[in-house]
């Protein structure tokens, strides 16, 4: 059992973002490792306890279907939870690596964590068959080559083959040779000239050897039968072809033509052309040879993302008794057109998102893709339309979607956000990813009244329970934060409590009167109402109520002295001589009503027949 340590680690604070502290971590790990092996300490690169990992809301999020790491949450370490075969995540690709977010919530940060996927010796070279017969005519002087197909090596770097190795014989050698793109190939060189009736067969092994410690191997058998006669091979006019196709190219079109020559006469130097044995089937269905002229064309779909270039082995045989082939490599570069669309995909969406957020505040995390290549794969992101938002880039294709501006649940409660990414191929391609962000509710608002000031009208003597006034007020905000209740804020009239004389239902905003009312002791007075709403904390405000009395006739006139009481006689002495219209006394009386309730009329009760005086209202007097 062997724990692998990271190979780097590197951690830089790249830049803040409107609130988001964003950085990059690097590990590196060897595939094929135990599941539980530990890769690093995250949270302490991060610079969290083991109690943060917890209050803070810790966790880590993958871009891909597997979750090959996960975070220990007890000691923060980054664990391999999967089996990771380097081959089969990133096969062929010189560098491998997995992309994670790791995600700290209260206050949130972001962090990019980028692991290495590193190659071990796990895969031995294989060559395409166990054996290979290969036909040598005796008359073939010494030097003539006959080139091997290459082992292959599912690994990478020093781990891939490395050198070929061939068991001693007496006629033939081998040329390894390294090309440029540090692949190896190997010929068979033909030492010295073969005699059939001396030598008719041979037998040896030719040994493929990976770089790895330790180093792994694989072996072909090789089996020389000498021909007689036939003794020319056809020649290419090139050992190495170079051709580019645009990937979808129309099926029937030609490639290229390749052509051979065999100086031989008759049958021995008729050409017939071929795709090699065991050339790969994804080859062999988009590819096909013209035997007679050896155009190369296009049989099926060419994918620049499925397949960016194509290696053929082309062979020439003659058709001699004992044939002859002389082979060629055909390299087809497949050319990107921009046939694929930019994809954007959320990654996390913090909704809903409470009004009262500030500027700066984190709404989704997203990656943009766009699998071609060049400017076609370069993508342009950006928001349709206006809204209180914008876009943050904060790596490569990795983007924030940010609040930009105060939002009002009360004037839009929801936004449908339109991500729109270009790419910058000709003609461009789009696509868009709609964002649905709900705005929760703060308790913004205080309950309104419709008026600031209330008037209520209430007749004297009214029976007590007396509905005065219903008083209603509006939030607008919602559920709790808009559930009203009223109450009376505390106040007196004439040293009475006003709790004494009036109560509020606290649902319905009704006044209703606690006792009956004298419009002669009290014609008016003046209380305030509280509306509150249920939000935390709660906002209110008052409305300041009116009361008039209304006057009833509940009071009879009472007459001034000196003719006030009730059954007294009061003399008044007129000359004998006095004529009509003379004035005799003033009588005056008052109500304590009030209005047509207390105007007043006079009229004189005397014996039948006796009509001796009137009465006049005085002038001036209303009395």
């Amino acid at each position: 059992m062997f724990i692998c340590k990271p190979a780097c680690f590197s951690f830089a604070l790249a830049c803040h973002i409107l609130g988001i502290v964003t950085g990059q971590i690097s590990y590196s790990v060897l595939e094929e490792v135990k599941q539980g092996t530990t890769v690093g300490n995250i949270a302490k690169d991060v610079n969290l306890s083991g109690k943060d990992l917890h209050s803070r809301g810790f966790r880590i999020v993958s871009g891909s279907k597997k979750q090959y790491f996960s975070v220990n949450t007890e000691t923060g370490a980054l664990q391999v939870s999967e089996r990771i075969d380097r081959e089969e995540l990133c096969a062929g690709a010189l560098s491998c690596s997995v992309n994670l977010e790791a995600v700290v919530n209260n206050p949130l940060q972001l962090y990019r964590v980028r692991i290495n996927i590193l190659d071990i010796n796990d895969n031995s070279p294989v060559f395409p068959m166990s054996s290979v017969v290969i036909n040598v005519s005796e008359s073939t002087a010494p030097g003539v080559r006959f080139p091997l197909e290459s082992a292959h090596d599912a690994d990478i770097g020093v781990n891939s083959v490395k050198t070929y190795k061939l068991t001693t014989n007496d006629f033939f050698t081998l040329d390894v040779q390294t090309h440029s793109d540090k692949t190896v190939s190997a010929e068979l060189v033909l030492q010295k000239i073969l005699d059939r009736e001396k030598t008719p067969r041979l037998e040896f092994t030719v040994t493929a050897v990976d770089g790895g410690t330790p180093a792994r191997s694989g072996t072909v058998m090789i089996e020389v039968n000498v021909i007689d006669n036939n003794d020319n091979a056809p020649v290419f006019s090139k050992s190495l072809y170079k051709v580019s196709i645009a990937e979808h190219a129309p099926v029937g079109t030609t490639v290229i033509r390749v052509q051979a020559g065999d100086p031989d006469e008759g049958l021995n130097g008729e050409i017939v052309y071929s795709f090699i044995s065991r050339t790969p089937q994804n080859i062999l269905g988009k590819f096909g040879i013209d035997a007679q002229s050896g155009d190369v064309k296009i049989k099926g779909d060419i994918d620049y993302e499925e397949n960016n270039a194509f290696e053929i082995r082309v062979q020439a045989t003659d058709k001699g008794q004992v044939t002859m082939s002389g082979h060629t490599k055909l390299l087809i570069e497949v050319l990107d057109i921009n046939d694929n669309p930019p994809d954007v995909t959320v990654t996390s969406l913090f909704s809903p998102v409470e009004e009262s957020a500030g500027k700066g505040t984190v709404i989704a995390l997203m990656t943009v893709s766009d699998p071609d290549s060049g400017k076609n794969g370069a993508v342009r992101v950006g928001l349709a339309g206006s809204s209180p938002f914008k876009l943050q880039s904060s790596f490569q294709n990795y983007y924030s979607l940010v609040l930009d501006a105060g939002l009002d649940r009360e004037i839009v409660s929801e936004y449908n956000i339109t991500v729109i990414a270009e790419d910058e191929g000709s003609p461009s391609m789009s696509r868009a990813k709609v964002i649905h962000v709900h705005v929760a509710d703060v308790n913004d608002n205080a309950p309104r009244f419709s008026n600031p000031v209330a008037y209520a009208y209430l007749r004297e003597n009214s029976q007590v329970g007396a509905i005065i006034s219903t008083l209603t007020a509006s939030d607008a905000d919602i559920m709790d934060n808009a559930h009203i209740t009223y109450s009376l804020l505390q106040s007196s009239v004439k040293d009475t409590p006003i709790s004494a004389l009036l109560k509020v239902n606290a649902l319905t905003g009704e006044i209703e009167s606690m006792q009956s009312f004298n419009y002669e002791e009290i014609k008016t007075f003046q209380f305030k109402v509280q509306a509150t709403d249920s939000g935390v904390p709660p906002l209110s405000s008052n409305v300041t109520v009116n009361v008039f009395i209304l006057d009833e006739n509940d009071n009879s006139p009472a007459i001034l002295a000196p003719y006030s009481e009730l059954g007294s006689v009061n003399t008044e002495n007129i000359p004998y001589s006095a004529e009509a219209g003379y004035f005799v006394a003033k009588i005056r009386a008052v109500d304590a009503d009030s209005g047509y309730n207390a105007l007043l009329s006079y009229h004189i009760s005397e014996p039948k027949g006796n009509n001796l005086f009137e009465s006049e209202p005085a002038a001036g007097d209303q009395d």
